[in-house]
């Protein structure tokens, strides 16, 4: 008992920090860069190491890529259900750093050969790393700290400084030097970012201890060690999935109903008011599908036009290399802006004039729908050959940047705002399972877009791709507008939550 109240004491006082921002925020802050870096250095290289060094069709690696970034995430959802029953966050998280780093490794040593087997560390690792460290965040504030926002937007800063750093140096170390030196470069930083985190761990108190941690010691260590070894023995499986994505089609059928069944039965448990709460959560979780399922064409059919249709000049520099923009400038535009906008929301919500987070979602999917727009006009400015302007290019990742920044942090937040805290890990695994049915989606669409032949001229691409960047305007918009129409019902479900 003791013990119990030396933790609740320690809880209070991280939770009643003094200023914008606790200390351990920027302990996992940096954890988080370092990891991004690492997961989206990997993210950047994947469509253009699969069709330049594997020689895979670019609709089959869209494919490929979809069901690499789906599986990512759903695990997402997997390590978040094990964070919550047996490992607790902490444990989990310095699990999944260590197949990370082993899997970056995998690969650095023989890329061609040992691409799919490094990859599967990858999947599983990020699946137990990424959600807990999100979820550690959350408490770090008590219910009802309007600070809760402004510190999911610092904290997506930094998920940002890690998506630039890795974009940029990962993907130019790979096309002009060495892929095995970009490969290993991520898992280089991966040990900075599990370093960062063992040795600034012990001022999150009670936060990511082990939920058993009041049973017998080996008992709990023979359920620790039973999850360790599963993870590992279902590599085989994600490996003959990944390789083959009509495997990855059944799972992805599979996987989404078999979760919603489990919420339905932890939900029955819940009163009325929490239920109406997750309910409502459920709707943000539906919409980011298709947020996703848009914005992840960056790594896939976003990244092939780079390769294949933009020029090599930004604002009158030569010598740009587009993957590397494509893969770092949202990155740049969501540092640059996401500190602005959560003390924009700070300062509205004085004022009593901030928009709710339907709305906000509503004018995420507002601002993607431009984005689309700007994509596909770069048609416009192309040449006979089908090359076309970077800096048009650059303008729409701008708009999308908007459009991020209204939804993805605040989905962070709102997940665990409208959730009882025990099921916190589950419903931070549900949004990166959500992402995760996005990024499936991206990847049948971007094979869609990409079904110009693999024979097809640069032209006859251009076309192509902002044709469907049109189409994905167009709904992205539709999204928004019904949003912004059934954002009263759904503010109803969350009654005091904003």
């Amino acid at each position: 008992m003791a013990e119990t109240l030396n933790e609740s004491l320690d809880l209070k006082k991280i939770q009643e920090f003094e200023g914008k921002y606790p200390k351990q925020l920027w302990y996992l802050f940096l954890t988080e860069m370092w990891e991004r870096f690492c997961f989206y250095g990997m993210r950047g290289m994947l469509v253009v190491f699969m069709v330049t060094q594997l020689s895979i069709a670019e609709k089959e690696a869209n494919l490929q890529y979809g069901a690499i970034q789906a599986f990512i995430y759903a695990f997402t959802f997997v390590g978040g259900l094990f964070a919550d029953k047996i490992l607790g966050f902490r444990k989990s998280l310095f699990w999944g750093g260590l197949l990370m780093i082993t899997g970056s490794f995998i690969i650095a040593a023989a890329p061609q050969e040992m691409f799919y087997i490094g990859t599967c560390f990858t999947i599983v690792g990020t699946g137990f790393f990424k959600p807990n460290i999100s979820t550690m965040v959350g408490e770090l504030y008590k219910a009802g700290d309007p600070r809760r926002d402004a510190g999911f937007g610092l904290f997506y800063s930094g998920i940002n400084i890690g998506a630039l750093l890795g974009g940029f140096v990962c993907v130019y170390l790979g096309k002009y030097h060495s892929w095995s030196l970009a490969f290993g470069a991520a898992g280089v930083v991966m040990i900075i970012g599990l370093l960062t985190f063992l040795f600034t761990q012990k001022s999150m108190g009670p936060i990511g201890l082990s939920p058993l941690k009041d049973i017998k010691a080996s008992k709990r260590k023979t359920y620790e060690v039973a999850v360790f070894l599963g993870s590992l023995a279902v590599m085989p499986l994600i490996l003959l999935m990944v390789q083959k994505t009509e495997y990855t089609d059944y799972f992805m059928y599979t996987i989404g109903p078999v979760t919603l069944i489990y919420l339905f039965y932890e939900m029955a448990k819940l009163n009325g008011a929490e239920r109406n709460k997750m309910i409502a959560a459920l709707v943000f979780i539906i919409f980011s599908v298709l947020f996703w399922a848009f914005f992840e064409q960056s790594g896939g059919s976003l990244s092939l036009f780079a390769l294949n249709n933009l020029k090599h000049s930004l604002l009158g520099i030569d010598g740009v290399d587009p993957n590397v923009i494509n893969n770092t400038v949202n990155s740049l535009f969501v540092i640059i802006f996401s500190i602005i906008f959560g003390l924009l929301w700070i300062w509205m919500a004085k004022k009593k004039i901030e928009p709710n987070s339907v709305v906000k979602f509503g004018l995420g999917f507002l601002f993607l729908g431009g984005a689309f727009y700007v994509f596909y006009a770069t048609r416009f400015f192309a040449d006979e050959n089908g090359m076309t302007s970077l800096n048009v290019f650059t303008l729409g990742y701008l708009v999308i940047t908007f459009g991020e920044l209204c939804l993805s942090p605040i989905g962070l937040s709102l997940m665990t705002k409208l959730s009882p805290k025990k099921l916190w890990g589950v419903m931070m695994g549900m949004w990166f399972l959500a992402s995760a049915y996005g990024q499936y989606v991206a990847g049948l669409l971007g094979a869609g877009i990409a079904d110009a032949g693999e024979n097809a001229s640069n032209a006859e691409k251009l076309v192509t791709y902002t044709d469907g960047y049109k189409q994905l305007g167009i709904y992205a918009l539709i999204a928004g507008v019904i949003l912004l129409v059934i954002s009263p019902v759904v503010r109803k479900l969350m009654k005091e939550v904003k």
